[in-house]
């Protein structure tokens, strides 16, 4: 009997599933999450503009995010070799140098999406990937840095996202508002990614990452996350006052009070509440962006 030359459909299966998992769906939500913040504070979200919120929400997740894991785990196979081997390039269920392949493609077709979409999104799209290969790619590998590393991230997920969002549906450079807003909740997400890095205290320190967490302990980490996701928020709420009136800078107040106790809980044992304060504390500053997002949608 003659031996087929097609490859059994389970390979294509096992390959498919490698992707989807290089490509971390879990991580997709905070930056779309951002993104549908830029939107609504585009004050165009509507039944006639779907085909743009649905085309920018695709880049913003499965191709931009998806991108940027990729290119990561290509630049840390070395690193994931040894503390997890099962990640899909060390364990060869991506083999040779289709890792990175998927990196450019993938950031490739993010660019090119992007620029369909319009030139401001290309802008945003073009200084998200920079941001990617700057932060996973020697010689740069911000990734090292405990400042500079969780700030690139805080940029891209938060403030990249919601300018995007924001621009899709204008289909231009969206108002001082809106840009002040995806800066001041970039920097606020700094702290986010500080206590993301929790996590992986004993690892870093093996691998001599300068993670924060690593380098100064938890606590010291822990007080700098409280004190940098609570500033911006504060100075939201005074902005909101004089933007909007009282009402949503109420609920971005009340928001932030409600996390400064949980902070205060958080503070008694970082190391092992951070999990905890990640579910509670970081929901409601995700659900204030929102607040806020509604707040300068009237606003030009």
């Amino acid at each position: 009997m003659e031996r087929s030359l097609s490859p059994p459909a389970s390979s294509f299966k096992t390959s498919a599933l490698a992707v989807l998992e290089l490509s971390k769906p879990v991580t997709w939500f905070p930056p779309m999450w951002a993104f549908m913040c830029g939107v609504v504070s585009s004050g165009q979200l509507n039944l006639q503009n779907l085909p743009l919120l649905l085309a920018g929400i695709v880049l913003a997740g499965p191709l931009l995010c998806a991108g940027s894991q990729t290119v990561n785990d290509w630049f840390d196979r070395h690193v994931d070799a040894i503390n997890e081997p099962n990640r899909p390039i060390p364990s060869g269920r991506i083999p040779g140098r289709w890792g990175l392949w998927l990196a450019i493609g993938w950031s490739v077709a993010g660019l090119a999406w992007a620029a369909a979409l319009g030139p401001w999104v290309f802008v945003a799209a073009g200084a998200g990937v920079a941001l990617s290969c700057a932060y996973s790619a020697p010689p740069v590998r911000l990734k090292r840095s405990g400042v500079w590393g969780p700030l690139s991230v805080g940029i891209s997920y938060e403030g990249l996202a919601w300018f995007t969002g924001a621009a899709v549906m204008l289909q231009a450079l969206p108002s001082v508002y809106v840009i002040t807003l995806a800066v001041l909740y970039s920097l606020g997400a700094y702290g986010i990614m500080v206590l993301n890095d929790f996590k992986a205290i004993e690892g870093d320190r093996k691998m001599g990452l300068g993670s924060l967490p690593a380098t100064l302990g938890p606590r010291k980490a822990a007080w700098i996350a409280c004190i940098t996701m609570a500033v911006p928020q504060v100075v939201v709420v005074g902005l909101l006052i004089a933007w909007s009136g009282p009402i949503y800078a109420g609920l971005v107040g009340l928001s932030l009070l409600v996390q400064l106790g949980l902070m205060a809980r958080l503070m008694r044992d970082p190391k092992a509440l951070t999990p905890w304060y990640n579910a509670t504390g970081v929901m409601l500053y995700v659900l204030g962006m929102l607040a806020s997002a509604f707040a300068v949608a009237g606003l030009s």
